[in-house]
Protein backbone atom coordinates (compact mmCIF):
# COMPACT_ATOMS: atom_id res chain seq x y z
CA UNK A 1 0.00 0.00 0.00
CA UNK A 2 1.35 3.41 -0.96
CA UNK A 3 1.71 6.06 1.77
CA UNK A 4 -0.43 8.88 0.40
CA UNK A 5 1.12 11.23 2.94
CA UNK A 6 4.33 11.10 0.91
CA UNK A 7 2.59 13.03 -1.86
CA UNK A 8 2.33 16.03 0.44
CA UNK A 9 6.10 16.11 0.80
CA UNK A 10 6.84 15.75 -2.93
CA UNK A 11 6.74 18.38 -5.61
CA UNK A 12 5.24 16.62 -8.62
CA UNK A 13 6.40 18.11 -11.95
CA UNK A 14 3.41 19.50 -13.79
CA UNK A 15 4.43 17.87 -17.09
CA UNK A 16 4.06 14.42 -15.51
CA UNK A 17 0.43 15.17 -14.84
CA UNK A 18 -0.23 16.47 -18.34
CA UNK A 19 1.47 13.88 -20.56
CA UNK A 20 1.59 10.12 -20.87
CA UNK A 21 5.05 8.69 -20.31
CA UNK A 22 6.26 6.89 -23.46
CA UNK A 23 8.14 3.66 -22.83
CA UNK A 24 10.20 2.21 -25.66
CA UNK A 25 10.31 -1.59 -25.50
CA UNK A 26 12.57 -1.97 -28.54
CA UNK A 27 15.21 0.63 -29.41
CA UNK A 28 17.26 0.10 -32.57
CA UNK A 29 20.16 2.54 -32.80
CA UNK A 30 22.36 2.74 -35.88
CA UNK A 31 22.43 -1.00 -36.49
CA UNK A 32 24.61 -2.22 -39.36
CA UNK A 33 25.08 -5.85 -40.36
CA UNK A 34 27.51 -6.92 -43.06
CA UNK A 35 27.94 -10.15 -44.99
CA UNK A 36 31.32 -9.67 -46.59
CA UNK A 37 31.17 -6.36 -48.45
CA UNK A 38 27.37 -6.30 -48.56
CA UNK A 39 25.39 -4.40 -45.95
CA UNK A 40 22.27 -6.39 -45.08
CA UNK A 41 21.39 -3.61 -42.62
CA UNK A 42 22.71 -0.08 -43.09
CA UNK A 43 22.52 2.26 -40.06
CA UNK A 44 18.98 1.19 -39.10
CA UNK A 45 17.35 3.24 -36.34
CA UNK A 46 13.79 3.36 -34.96
CA UNK A 47 11.87 2.61 -31.75
CA UNK A 48 8.91 0.41 -30.88
CA UNK A 49 6.70 1.66 -28.06
CA UNK A 50 5.11 -0.30 -25.27
CA UNK A 51 1.54 -1.30 -26.06
CA UNK A 52 1.67 -1.06 -29.86
CA UNK A 53 1.58 -3.36 -32.86
CA UNK A 54 4.43 -2.42 -35.18
CA UNK A 55 4.69 -3.71 -38.77
CA UNK A 56 8.04 -4.16 -40.52
CA UNK A 57 7.63 -4.44 -44.27
CA UNK A 58 9.86 -4.73 -47.31
CA UNK A 59 10.47 -6.95 -50.32
CA UNK A 60 12.30 -10.28 -50.08
CA UNK A 61 15.97 -9.73 -49.27
CA UNK A 62 15.41 -6.20 -47.92
CA UNK A 63 16.77 -7.07 -44.47
CA UNK A 64 13.63 -7.91 -42.47
CA UNK A 65 14.68 -11.31 -41.15
CA UNK A 66 18.23 -10.11 -40.51
CA UNK A 67 16.96 -7.33 -38.25
CA UNK A 68 14.45 -9.56 -36.49
CA UNK A 69 17.14 -12.15 -35.70
CA UNK A 70 19.43 -9.35 -34.52
CA UNK A 71 16.72 -8.05 -32.16
CA UNK A 72 16.28 -11.54 -30.74
CA UNK A 73 20.01 -12.09 -30.25
CA UNK A 74 20.13 -14.96 -32.74
CA UNK A 75 22.74 -13.28 -34.93
CA UNK A 76 25.28 -10.58 -34.09
CA UNK A 77 25.54 -7.20 -35.80
CA UNK A 78 28.61 -5.13 -36.61
CA UNK A 79 27.64 -1.64 -35.47
CA UNK A 80 24.99 0.03 -33.35
CA UNK A 81 22.90 -1.06 -30.39
CA UNK A 82 19.61 -2.82 -29.75
CA UNK A 83 17.83 -2.35 -26.42
CA UNK A 84 14.96 -4.47 -25.15
CA UNK A 85 13.11 -2.71 -22.32
CA UNK A 86 16.23 -0.63 -21.76
CA UNK A 87 18.65 -3.58 -21.72
CA UNK A 88 21.28 -4.34 -24.37
CA UNK A 89 20.73 -7.53 -26.35
CA UNK A 90 24.53 -7.81 -26.59
CA UNK A 91 25.39 -7.13 -22.95
CA UNK A 92 22.34 -8.68 -21.24
CA UNK A 93 20.99 -11.29 -23.68
CA UNK A 94 19.37 -13.52 -21.05
CA UNK A 95 17.52 -10.63 -19.39
CA UNK A 96 16.27 -9.53 -22.80
CA UNK A 97 15.18 -12.98 -23.90
CA UNK A 98 13.34 -13.63 -20.63
CA UNK A 99 10.65 -11.14 -21.66
CA UNK A 100 10.57 -12.00 -25.38
CA UNK A 101 9.06 -14.64 -27.62
CA UNK A 102 10.14 -15.20 -31.22
CA UNK A 103 8.14 -16.95 -33.93
CA UNK A 104 10.14 -17.49 -37.17
CA UNK A 105 8.67 -17.64 -40.66
CA UNK A 106 9.70 -21.29 -40.96
CA UNK A 107 8.94 -23.01 -37.63
CA UNK A 108 12.16 -24.43 -36.18
CA UNK A 109 10.85 -27.13 -33.86
CA UNK A 110 12.16 -30.41 -32.46
CA UNK A 111 10.28 -32.59 -34.90
CA UNK A 112 10.68 -35.88 -33.04
CA UNK A 113 8.93 -34.46 -29.98
CA UNK A 114 5.20 -34.48 -29.40
CA UNK A 115 3.65 -31.03 -29.70
CA UNK A 116 2.68 -30.90 -26.02
CA UNK A 117 6.21 -31.92 -25.00
CA UNK A 118 7.72 -29.14 -27.08
CA UNK A 119 5.32 -26.54 -25.68
CA UNK A 120 6.03 -27.66 -22.11
CA UNK A 121 9.77 -27.58 -22.87
CA UNK A 122 9.46 -23.92 -23.83
CA UNK A 123 7.36 -23.20 -20.73
CA UNK A 124 10.01 -24.91 -18.58
CA UNK A 125 12.68 -22.56 -19.96
CA UNK A 126 10.59 -19.59 -18.88
CA UNK A 127 9.63 -21.10 -15.49
CA UNK A 128 5.91 -20.86 -16.24
CA UNK A 129 3.86 -22.11 -13.25
CA UNK A 130 1.87 -25.29 -13.86
CA UNK A 131 -1.54 -23.66 -13.44
CA UNK A 132 -0.66 -20.79 -15.80
CA UNK A 133 0.75 -23.01 -18.53
CA UNK A 134 -2.14 -25.46 -18.40
CA UNK A 135 -4.63 -22.63 -18.74
CA UNK A 136 -2.74 -20.93 -21.57
CA UNK A 137 -1.99 -24.12 -23.52
CA UNK A 138 -5.63 -25.18 -23.32
CA UNK A 139 -6.85 -21.72 -24.34
CA UNK A 140 -4.59 -21.34 -27.37
CA UNK A 141 -4.84 -24.97 -28.47
CA UNK A 142 -8.61 -24.69 -28.59
CA UNK A 143 -8.42 -21.33 -30.34
CA UNK A 144 -6.16 -22.79 -33.06
CA UNK A 145 -8.15 -26.08 -33.26
CA UNK A 146 -5.10 -28.05 -32.07
CA UNK A 147 -6.47 -29.55 -28.84
CA UNK A 148 -6.74 -33.02 -30.40
CA UNK A 149 -3.29 -32.85 -32.03
CA UNK A 150 -1.01 -32.03 -29.10
CA UNK A 151 -0.09 -35.66 -28.39
CA UNK A 152 1.04 -36.23 -31.96
CA UNK A 153 4.65 -36.01 -33.14
CA UNK A 154 5.53 -32.65 -34.72
CA UNK A 155 7.09 -34.17 -37.87
CA UNK A 156 3.64 -35.49 -38.83
CA UNK A 157 2.24 -31.95 -39.02
CA UNK A 158 1.73 -29.68 -42.00
CA UNK A 159 3.52 -26.31 -42.17
CA UNK A 160 0.42 -24.56 -40.87
CA UNK A 161 0.09 -26.92 -37.91
CA UNK A 162 3.76 -26.45 -37.04
CA UNK A 163 3.19 -22.70 -37.16
CA UNK A 164 0.32 -23.12 -34.69
CA UNK A 165 2.55 -25.12 -32.33
CA UNK A 166 5.18 -22.38 -32.48
CA UNK A 167 2.54 -19.76 -31.72
CA UNK A 168 1.07 -21.72 -28.81
CA UNK A 169 4.54 -22.20 -27.33
CA UNK A 170 5.35 -18.50 -27.73
CA UNK A 171 2.07 -17.27 -26.28
CA UNK A 172 1.92 -19.72 -23.38
CA UNK A 173 4.70 -18.01 -21.41
CA UNK A 174 3.00 -14.60 -21.75
CA UNK A 175 5.87 -12.60 -23.28
CA UNK A 176 6.11 -8.88 -22.73
CA UNK A 177 7.51 -8.50 -26.26
CA UNK A 178 6.31 -10.74 -29.10
CA UNK A 179 8.45 -10.76 -32.24
CA UNK A 180 7.25 -12.61 -35.33
CA UNK A 181 8.57 -13.10 -38.86
CA UNK A 182 5.69 -13.61 -41.32
CA UNK A 183 3.42 -15.16 -38.64
CA UNK A 184 0.40 -15.59 -40.91
CA UNK A 185 2.13 -17.73 -43.56
CA UNK A 186 0.52 -21.16 -43.68
CA UNK A 187 -2.33 -20.32 -41.31
CA UNK A 188 -5.94 -20.99 -42.31
CA UNK A 189 -8.45 -18.10 -42.33
CA UNK A 190 -9.85 -18.87 -38.87
CA UNK A 191 -6.38 -19.08 -37.34
CA UNK A 192 -5.47 -15.73 -38.96
CA UNK A 193 -8.61 -14.14 -37.50
CA UNK A 194 -7.89 -15.61 -34.06
CA UNK A 195 -4.26 -14.50 -34.18
CA UNK A 196 -5.27 -10.93 -34.93
CA UNK A 197 -7.62 -10.99 -31.94
CA UNK A 198 -4.83 -12.36 -29.74
CA UNK A 199 -2.48 -9.60 -30.91
CA UNK A 200 -5.01 -6.91 -30.05
CA UNK A 201 -5.55 -8.43 -26.62
CA UNK A 202 -1.80 -8.57 -25.93
CA UNK A 203 -1.26 -4.87 -26.64
CA UNK A 204 -4.42 -3.90 -24.76
CA UNK A 205 -2.81 -5.57 -21.74
CA UNK A 206 0.41 -3.59 -22.19
CA UNK A 207 2.39 -5.98 -24.37
CA UNK A 208 4.34 -5.06 -27.49
CA UNK A 209 4.29 -6.76 -30.90
CA UNK A 210 6.83 -6.35 -33.71
CA UNK A 211 6.32 -8.42 -36.84
CA UNK A 212 7.13 -8.60 -40.53
CA UNK A 213 4.52 -9.31 -43.16
CA UNK A 214 3.78 -9.15 -46.87
CA UNK A 215 0.03 -8.88 -46.18
CA UNK A 216 -0.12 -5.10 -46.40
CA UNK A 217 -3.87 -4.62 -46.08
CA UNK A 218 -3.78 -6.57 -42.82
CA UNK A 219 -0.87 -4.50 -41.51
CA UNK A 220 -2.73 -1.33 -42.47
CA UNK A 221 -5.77 -2.28 -40.39
CA UNK A 222 -3.96 -3.94 -37.49
CA UNK A 223 -0.89 -1.83 -36.75
CA UNK A 224 -0.27 1.44 -34.94
CA UNK A 225 3.05 2.16 -36.66
CA UNK A 226 5.13 0.84 -39.54
CA UNK A 227 8.69 0.85 -40.85
CA UNK A 228 9.52 0.20 -44.50
CA UNK A 229 12.95 -1.21 -45.31
CA UNK A 230 14.65 -1.21 -48.72
CA UNK A 231 18.11 -2.62 -49.40
CA UNK A 232 18.90 -2.64 -45.69
CA UNK A 233 17.88 0.99 -45.09
CA UNK A 234 14.76 2.39 -43.45
CA UNK A 235 13.06 4.57 -46.05
CA UNK A 236 9.92 5.36 -44.06
CA UNK A 237 8.90 4.98 -40.42
CA UNK A 238 6.09 6.42 -38.35
CA UNK A 239 2.41 6.41 -37.47
CA UNK A 240 0.40 4.22 -39.85
CA UNK A 241 -2.20 6.90 -40.57
CA UNK A 242 0.43 9.53 -41.31
CA UNK A 243 2.45 7.19 -43.54
CA UNK A 244 -0.63 6.27 -45.53
CA UNK A 245 -2.22 9.69 -45.81
CA UNK A 246 -5.19 9.26 -48.15
CA UNK A 247 -3.63 6.21 -49.87
CA UNK A 248 -3.50 2.53 -49.05
CA UNK A 249 -0.35 1.14 -47.43
CA UNK A 250 0.09 -1.03 -50.53
CA UNK A 251 0.08 2.06 -52.77
CA UNK A 252 2.58 3.88 -50.55
CA UNK A 253 4.84 0.83 -50.43
CA UNK A 254 4.85 0.36 -54.21
CA UNK A 255 5.56 4.05 -54.80
CA UNK A 256 8.53 3.96 -52.41
CA UNK A 257 9.82 0.73 -53.96
CA UNK A 258 9.71 2.30 -57.42
CA UNK A 259 11.99 5.21 -56.44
Amino acid sequence: MYDLGIVQRWTIPLFLLCYDIIIFMIEIKGVTKKYGDKKALDNVSFDVKEGEIFAFIGHNGAGKTTLIKSICGIIDFDEGEILIDGKSIKDEPIACKQIMAYVPDDPELYEDMKAISFINFVCDMYDVPTETREHNIKQYAEMFSMENELNNVIKSFSHGMKQKVALIAALSHEPKVLIMDEPFVGLDPKAIFDMKEIMRKIVNNGGTIFFSTHILDMAEKLCNRVAIVKKGQIIKVGDMKKIRGDKSLEKVFLELEAK
